[in-house]
C-alpha cells in the first residue's frame, strides 16, 4: 500500500520539504493508547513514541498526535519509531472535553466523511443527529446519516423516520441498513472511495462496531448486546483505531459518546441551522436572542410552522452551550495571562534583589 492510498497528499509532501523534514520517514497514526501510538507506513506498522522536544513544546493536548494524524518519524529499534513532528491537519473532529470546562477533546483528524449512526429501535433522536451534524460542519467533514437496525421496524415506519430527518436536516444523505440482515451493507460498501478516510460517530449500542465488522468482512471489533433492563448500549470500543478497507478506503471506529458537548462551533451551528441563521437577518434587533423579542423573524417562523419547533429549541440549547464554552475559554485565558504576568514580575523582583 502506498502513502497516497493511505491519504497522503502533495500538500503534506510540500510541507514536509518546506519544514526540512524530508530526512525523516512519514507515517499515519492508526491508533493511540495513552500516548503510545501505532504508526502505519507504506511498508509496515510501528510502535511510536513522541520525542522529548515535541512533548516539552506542546502547549496543550491538541499538540500531541491523534488518530488520523500524519507524522514525521525515524526508526530507532526493531518495530519502533520516534515521532518528531505532527503535520498540519486538514480536518479535526472534536467535542468539549468531558468534565473539563473550556477544553476541547480531539476525536479524530484528517477525516473526509463521517457516518452518523443512529439506531431506529431505541432512543432515536433527531436532536442528537443535529449535534453530531454540528460537530461535522464545524470540522468541514462531509456527514452521512446511517439508520441502522431497520430489520426491527416496517417500511412505513422507516419512511416516516426518514421524512422526519429530511424535514429538519437538508442536503445530507440518509442511508438505511441492517447489520443483522445485511440489507444496505453492499450499497454502503460501494459508496466508499479509495484514499478517503471515514469515521463512525454515534452513541453506544447503535451498532458501530458490528457495522465496521460488516464493512471489513471479518470479526475485527468486539461487539456487545443492548441491556434489556435499560435499553442502553454497552461501551465496547474503548479506543480509536483507523483501519484500511478492502475497497481502499479507511475507517475509524470511535467509542460511543453519551455526552456530545459543543465546542468552537459557531460556523458549525450556522451551517446546521442555516434556515434559522438566515431568518435572523430579518429580526428587528441586531442582538436578538430569538427568545421573546418583538419583531423576531425566527420566532414568527416557529409560530407559523416554517421552522420546526424542536429544531429551534435544539438550536437555542447548543447556542447557549457554545456561548458558555467561549466564556469559559476567555476566562481561562485571562487567568493564564494574569498568572504569566505575576510570574514575570516575581522573576523581575527576584533579580532586582540579587543585584
Amino acid at each position: 500500500m502506498t502513502l497516497e492510498e493511505l491519504g497522503y497528499s502533495i500538500e503534506l509532501e510540500n510541507y514536509r520539504k518546506d519544514k526540512n523534514l524530508d530526512s525523516f520517514g512519514v507515517g499515519r497514526v492508526v491508533s493511540e493508547h495513552k500516548e503510545r501510538y501505532i504508526v502505519k507506513t507504506s511498508e509496515n506498522e510501528y510502535e511510536g513514541e513522541v520525542i522529548g522536544n515535541l512533548r516539552f513544546s506542546a502547549s496543550s493536548r491538541a499538540d500531541f498526535p491523534a488518530v488520523g494524524d500524519w507524522v514525521a518519524i525515524s526508526e530507532y529499534d526493531d518495530g519502533k519509531v520516534l515521532i518528531y513532528a505532527v503535520f498540519p491537519r486538514k480536518t479535526v473532529i472534536q467535542r468539549q472535553a468531558v468534565g473539563k470546562q473550556g477544553e476541547s477533546q480531539i476525536i479524530v483528524t484528517n477525516v473526509d466523511y463521517a457516518f452518523i449512526v443512529q439506531a431506529v429501535d431505541r432512543d432515536f433522536n433527531v436532536n442528537r443527529i443535529e449535534r453530531y451534524l454540528t460537530i461535522c460542519n464545524t470540522s468541514n467533514v462531509e456527514p452521512i446519516i446511517i439508520l441502522n437496525k431497520i430489520d426491527l421496524i416496517g417500511n412505513l415506519e422507516l419512511a416516516k423516520l426518514i421524512t422526519l430527518i429530511q424535514g429538519r436536516i437538508k442536503d445530507v444523505p440518509v442511508m438505511a441498513i441492517s447489520n443483522e440482515s445485511k440489507n444496505g451493507i453492499e450499497e454502503l460498501k460501494h459508496s466508499l472511495k479509495r484514499g478517503k478516510t471515514y469515521c463512525l460517530l454515534g452513541s453506544s449500542g447503535v451498532g458501530k462496531s458490528t457495522l465496521l465488522n460488516n464493512l471489513l468482512g471479518e470479526q475485527h471489533m468486539k461487539t456487545g448486546a443492548i441491556s434489556t433492563s435499560t435499553s442502553k448500549g454497552k461501551h465496547v470500543t474503548s479506543y480509536r483505531e483507523l483501519l484500511v478497507l478492502e475497497s481502499g478506503g479507511m475507517i475509524v471506529d470511535n467509542p460511543g459518546m453519551r455526552e456530545i458537548g459543543i465546542a468552537d462551533s459557531a460556523d458549525g451551528l450556522n451551517t446546521t441551522f442555516g434556515a434559522i441563521v438566515e431568518l435572523s437577518q430579518q429580526c428587528k434587533f441586531k442582538n436578538c436572542t430569538h427568545t421573546s423579542e418583538v419583531g423576531c423573524a425566527v420566532l414568527a417562523a416557529v409560530e407559523s410552522g416554517k421552522i420546526d419547533r424542536l429544531s429551534y429549541e435544539n438550536y437555542l440549547k447548543m447556542e447557549r452551550e457554545k456561548e458558555h464554552f467561549e466564556a469559559t475559554v476567555a476566562e481561562r485565558r485571562k487567568k493564564d495571562k494574569a498568572f504569566g504576568k505575576m510570574l514575570k514580575n516575581y522573576k523581575k523582583d527576584k533579580n532586582f534583589k540579587k543585584e
